[in-house]
């Protein structure tokens, strides 16, 4: 009874090939034996068009797909689309990267917004912690939109937008539910049992509730060890601590929305959606310890769960369509996480352990020292729009947007014992007790105008204000900052401290920053039909991300960057739509990218660094070779280089030149968590078996190395992320509204790398010490999966 990622892996495979294409099979297993490639209605430009009549590169997934092929999590729609690339340290810590814009580090929990715009219906869910790892059940679509969106999806859309939209209720009464059970290599058992209610209450009111249960099993084991620490002398071990599959997830969800048919014209629809996730272990091994194995020392959880309230509106003004949407999103997460790494590194480094003392002022024996986490996100945001009939040859959208959204952040670094502690917080050798407020302020719209009916121009633009602010407490205890002689402005000092500003349990406040903008975004599109079943398109877009406050703050703020897009693409149906060829042809320059990295103390510091030039192509295809044969498939080349970048002084200005020994990214170095090239491939064979419909299907997957690193001194500490490919397997067989699936996924257990971190400072974490394991962790791929499922529906 699971249906962890193999089962989902095997759909997102699927799903990524058709995704990428630009359009979506819109058949369950019998529809499969039909003679065509299907299509799929999307409301990726705010109106009901196909994917195949949209001029922009969308990749999309009906529900009908994501349930045939498994799919289940973020991951497995994700990794498979060949365009859409992502870093992560477990679930529900993704950063997703479109098209190479990637700089790497930004899901950090005080680093820049995310570049990729993540939506939930109508209501924007990104948040800095990480992509919510939404379970996949009862969806109607996923859309993925590559390239920047700025016109209609504003700030967090710079490189692409991510849309999820789940079914919403009707006036017939069904049901289902879906039982699966899986076992991971080198761990043990999981499940997923999921299911869905619809009912109508009246000829106006609709109701459908949805909810799911699913245990991810562990496949890294915590190993017996033991560390020095060379100041005290004292050796720690965690013996009593081991176990094997240490790091498996618990998660529960559910969904409920209410459909009010007001009069024919006017629909309501509130909605909630909650889920609730507890993770055990961590979901990176140690290459120096062994394969899918790590030494850890002391507790790593992570419990992070969330709600969204939202209420859609929509009706008629005469022709035109309004539609308001507004929600509130609440996120809290609370971690604990092991951090003996960076107390061992940096007394064999620094002899930090002499400053790590008790009442009496002696060095601790075992400084070990943890890490209690504490984020609390919350998300207002609003939108009304008013669209003319699409049917018209001059239409348009016009909108305004608002969103706020705060992220308070405690970060309590802990040493048990420790004496010169943070006032107010017993054992705490740093603390960081901030609130975050980001601000988004919109109007936008678009225009689209027939010159003729094969040839069609649109415009559109976005004029935005961001005002975003940082205040707080982060730093040492003013007694620690005089043993160790750090910087005063990084903790409690009466030089520092802002007077008579207060923040919570902080014990003064010594940051209040803030950075705000302005600016628009711009779109111009031409579209040719040059048959009714191909068209061609030039599209120029641009997108921007808000500048922020260093967590730091004797850092100077971080300015916004911006991405300018320039494309050629096409879609075209062949052979009586027995085929569907895709593709586009792209450039894009990302001004002044925003990244980041660990400096002083291990503390996320964010740049403004060069420009990047980021070329590329992507290619798709979906061919019903015979009424029961189909192959789907997509390719991506992808080539992001950053420009030479020489670091930049004390007020944020850019240094003009320098050596490459000096340089800080070298130019030319390619952009973290980017292959050059990604590609997958199905094939699908659908037969009778006796009275059922019965199918096999094989999908493959490849992507070229990559890095985690940009840094020229973090590169060779990290290391690259070699070339991978996996295999997976599926046989089911469906009859009337009952199905049962028997898949592998990875069926190679092949090592895939998705990241590759330390927990502090590069060159203290990553540096190789005698006798002591490097700190750098290996986030791998699912090992081999093998799973069953069963599903009915009523």
């Amino acid at each position: 009874m699971k249906r962890s990622r193999i089962g989902l892996s095997l759909a997102s495979i699927l799903l990524s090939s058709t995704a990428i294409v630009g359009y979506a099979r819109a058949a369950d297993e019998a529809a499969a034996a039909a003679s065509t490639v299907g299509e799929l209605i999307v409301t990726a430009s705010k109106r009901e068009s196909t994917v195949q009549s949209l001029p922009m590169s969308i990749q999309a997934l009906d529900g009908r797909s994501l349930a045939q092929q498994n799919v289940t999590q973020f991951s497995d729609y994700a990794k498979l689309m060949p365009t859409v690339t992502f870093q992560s340290t477990g679930p529900n810590t993704a950063t997703v990267y479109m098209r190479g814009v990637a700089s790497g580090l930004e899901g950090n929990h005080s680093g820049p917004l995310p570049a990729v715009g993540t939506y939930l219906d109508e209501q924007p869910i990104t948040t800095i912690g990480g992509t919510l790892d939404i379970h996949i059940y009862d969806i109607a679509r996923i859309e993925v939109l590559s390239g920047p969106q700025g016109t209609l999806y504003g700030a967090s859309s710079e490189a692409g937008t991510m849309r999820i939209i789940t079914n919403q209720p009707t006036n017939h009464f069904e049901a289902g539910y879906s039982l699966e059970g899986n076992d991971v290599a080198h761990g043990s058992g999981g499940y997923v049992a999921e299911g869905f209610v619809n009912i109508p209450v009246n000829d106006r009111v609709a109701v459908r509730l949805v909810g799911w249960d699913e245990h991810d099993s562990g496949f890294i084991d915590n190993v017996l060890g033991s560390r020095t620490f060379p100041t005290s002398g004292d050796t720690v071990t965690n013996a009593g601590k081991t176990r094997s599959a240490f790091n498996f997830a618990d998660t529960l969800g559910a969904r409920a929305a209410v459909k009010i048919d007001l009069n024919d014209s006017w629909t309501i629809t509130p909605t909630l959606v909650a889920q609730d996730q507890r993770n055990k272990g961590v979901f990176g091994f140690e290459p120096d310890v062994g394969d899918l194995q790590v030494q850890r020392f002391q507790p790593d959880t992570d419990h992070d769960r969330w709600y969204q309230a939202a209420l859609t509106v929509q009706g008629k003004i005469g022709n035109f369509d309004l539609t308001y949407s507004g929600g509130y999103f609440n996120r809290k997460v609370d971690s604990l996480s092991d951090y003996t790494d960076y107390s061992i590194h940096y007394d064999n480094a620094f002899g930090s352990g002499h400053y790590w003392v008790d009442a009496a002022g002696n060095p601790l024996n075992l400084p070990l020292q943890s890490i209690v986490g504490r984020d609390r996100f919350d998300k207002d945001s609003h939108e009304l729009r008013i669209a003319s009939p699409a049917s018209d040859r001059l239409r348009f959208i016009l909108g305004a947007f608002y969103e706020r959204q705060t992220h308070w952040i405690i970060q309590d670094y802990v040493i048990q014992d420790f004496a010169p502690s943070v006032p107010g917080w017993p054992n705490t050798i740093w603390l960081t007790d901030q609130m975050r407020v980001d601000r988004d302020d919109a109007v936008f719209g678009e225009v689209s105008f027939d010159i003729t009916p094969q040839l069609t121009l649109t415009g559109g633009i976005r004029g935005y204000e961001y005002n975003n602010r940082l205040h707080g407490f982060f730093g040492f205890s003013s007694t620690y900052n005089a043993l160790t002689g750090f910087s005063s402005g990084m903790g409690v000092n009466n030089s520092n401290c802002i007077a008579g500003a207060k923040f919570r349990d902080a014990p003064c406040v010594n940051l209040d920053k803030s950075v705000s903008g302005s600016g628009e975004t711009h779109k111009v599109n031409l579209e040719y039909k040059v048959t009714d079943d191909a068209m061609t398109y030039l599209t120029y877009s641009t997108g921007y991300r808000p500048g922020g406050v260093n967590r730091n703050g004797d850092l100077p703020p971080y300015q916004a960057d911006t991405l300018s897009n320039y494309e050629f693409g096409w879609k075209t149906r062949w052979f009586d739509h027995k085929l569907t060829l895709n593709g586009a042809v792209f450039y894009q320059n990302w001004d002044r990218f925003q990244f980041s990295f660990l400096g002083l103390n291990s503390l996320t510091v964010i740049n403004n660094g060069p420009t990047a030039d980021i070329y590329g192509a992507e290619v798709s295809f979906a061919a019903q070779m015979t009424p029961d044969f189909s192959l789907t498939g997509g390719l991506a080349y992808t080539d992001a280089e950053s420009k030479k970048f020489c670091g930049a002084d004390t007020t944020g200005a850019i240094i003009q030149s320098c050596s490459d020994a000096d340089a800080v990214i070298l130019g030319g170095a390619q952009l973290p968590y980017t292959p050059k090239v990604k590609g997958d491939l199905t094939a699908r064979y659908n037969f009778e078996w006796m009275d059922w419909q019965a199918h096999v299907q094989a999908t493959g997957t490849y992507q070229t190395k990559t890095q985690a690193g940009l840094r020229q001194a973090d590169i060779p500490l990290l290391g690259q992320m070699p070339a991978f490919g996996t295999v997976d397997l599926s046989v089911g067989a469906q009859k009337g509204n009952l199905s049962l699936e028997l898949f592998a996924k990875n069926i190679a257990d092949e090592r895939g790398e998705l990241n590759r971190y330390t927990p502090c400072t590069l060159s203290v974490c990553g540096a190789a010490f005698p006798g002591l394991p490097r700190a750098v962790y290996v986030v791998p791929i699912q090992p081999r999966l093998i799973g069953v499922r069963i599903s009915q529906t009523f």
